[in-house]
């Protein structure tokens, strides 16, 4: 059984060595970096956020007040969306470096505007940017492994192996004593400086005990690892540098190999759509509507918008060859066009992510950064969840103006009072929205 003086003991012995101390230096100041760069990173975002939600009211305020029909100010008013930073998204950067997090949108056709929108170059994210997931769970590994691999290789070559089992009370002590000693200061100063940011962000004590728990889980699968490595019988003559050289080996596959084979193959085999291909049916279908005869345009919109079929006439001397209504008839109709072309696109996006759950099941490193990034809601389903606010939100915009446009009542800036307003959601709302067409 352990004691508290075999914890002492060892802790004089590992501590005794400079390169412990220089080690758990170097993971310290890691941690911190990658924290502060992360949390100025979501920092800037959400003070863009917030100039952009002062400057949208402005301008749209302009609009209503400068236009005297509801169709120019339909054609006109921008409206922002945008998925705000989760209290844990500066230690998990997650998918908001590959998806868009905010949209200017009008009245116009959707689709072309959510995929017009240039995001980084996911191609160069296969492990991650450098942030609280990438060095807890790509290079934290590194460290365990210089540490631990040669935990028992070091005793046999310095031949003191056989008379430290011999002359211990407890042969099994001696080496548990020792790991804790050194992956419990490990798991301090790595999850210090996150627990430090993590209450100035504001996060909720549940959600930091999250990502502790899932750090240290990773910690103790690699410890196993190395350990059980360490400990083959088939191994137990190896040097410790060739124990090092296969715990590396290990660590090169399970980290790099495994993700970026599974993605060039995921892709390769989940067929997707581009986005271009959407934004291209879309604008066909618009741009085409204007050498179509009406009753066609009105024919599809009717067909997903029944209670406006009494409303579509309009007088040709006063419109002369163009209405409102039919204007935006015609963008919803190339928004139904593109439609099978964007949910597919959806499902592929959500296809892609499952098979790459079940990879991260081969990949410690692979599985701990999901989690993190599920913990700080930056993960697939959250943008995926925000891409369907975003249609929710233009589908609310079409409700109020088809009535002003149908209807036809009299313009008047009050009307504007209940114009929709976009409110971003909860993470719960997000898994509750993910993967539905709104």
């Amino acid at each position: 059984m352990m004691r508290f003086t075999d914890l002492k003991r060892e802790a004089n012995f590992v501590f005794g060595h400079r390169q412990i101390k220089l080690t758990l230096l170097v993971v310290f100041l890691l941690s911190a970096v990658s924290l502060w760069s992360g949390y100025a990173e979501m920092h800037e975002q959400q003070a863009t956020i917030e100039r952009l939600l002062e400057k949208d009211q402005i301008e749209r305020e302009a609009v209503i007040t400068h236009q005297s029909n509801f169709g120019m100010v339909a054609y006109y008013a921008f409206h922002l969306t945008y998925a705000p930073p989760s209290p844990l998204a500066f230690a998990a950067v997650g998918e908001r470096d590959v998806f868009p997090w905010k949209h200017r949108i009008r009245m116009l056709a959707l689709e072309g505007q959510i995929y017009e929108s240039d995001t980084d170059n996911p191609e160069l994210a296969f492990l991650g940017r450098f942030d609280f997931a990438f060095v807890t769970s790509v290079l934290l590994p590194l460290f365990i492994i210089l540490l631990l691999y040669d935990l028992k290789a070091k005793e046999r070559e310095a031949r003191r192996f056989d008379l430290l089992n011999v002359t211990a009370r407890n042969a099994h002590a001696i080496w548990t004593s020792r790991v804790l000693v050194t992956l419990v200061p490990l798991a301090l100063v790595t999850l210090a400086p996150f627990v430090v940011f993590g209450l100035i962000n504001g996060a909720s004590l549940p959600s930091l005990l999250t990502v502790c728990a899932i750090v240290i889980g990773n910690i103790a699968l690699w410890s196993v690892i190395v350990l059980v490595i360490g400990a083959a019988k088939r191994f137990a003559n190896f040097s410790a540098t060739h124990l090092a050289s296969i715990m590396l080996g290990v660590w090169l596959v399970t980290t790099v190999v495994v993700p970026v084979t599974a993605h060039t193959v995921i892709n390769a085999v989940v067929e997707t759509p581009e986005g271009g291909d959407i934004v291209l049916t879309q604008r066909e279908a618009v741009n085409s509507a204007w050498d179509k005869p009406v009753e066609d345009t009105w024919r599809a919109f009717i067909a997903t918008h029944p209670q406006w079929a009494d409303y579509t006439e309009f007088d040709p001397e006063r419109d002369s060859s163009f209405n409102w209504k039919w204007y935006y008839a015609f963008q919803q109709v190339g928004d139904q066009t593109a439609s099978d072309l964007s949910k597919a696109y959806q499902a592929a996006t959500l296809q892609r992510d499952t098979i790459a759950s079940y990879v991260a099941l081969l990949s410690p490193s692979l599985l701990t950064q999901r989690l993190l990034s599920s913990a700080a809601d930056t993960n697939v389903s959250a943008m995926v969840g925000y891409e369907n606010d975003v249609r929710a939100f233009h589908k609310a915009l079409r409700k109020f103006y088809y009535y002003h446009l149908f209807k036809e009542p009299e313009f008047s800036q009050e009307s504007f009072e209940a114009l929709p307003q976009f409110t971003p959601n909860t993470k719960s709302s997000h898994e509750n929205r993910t993967g539905k067409e709104e």
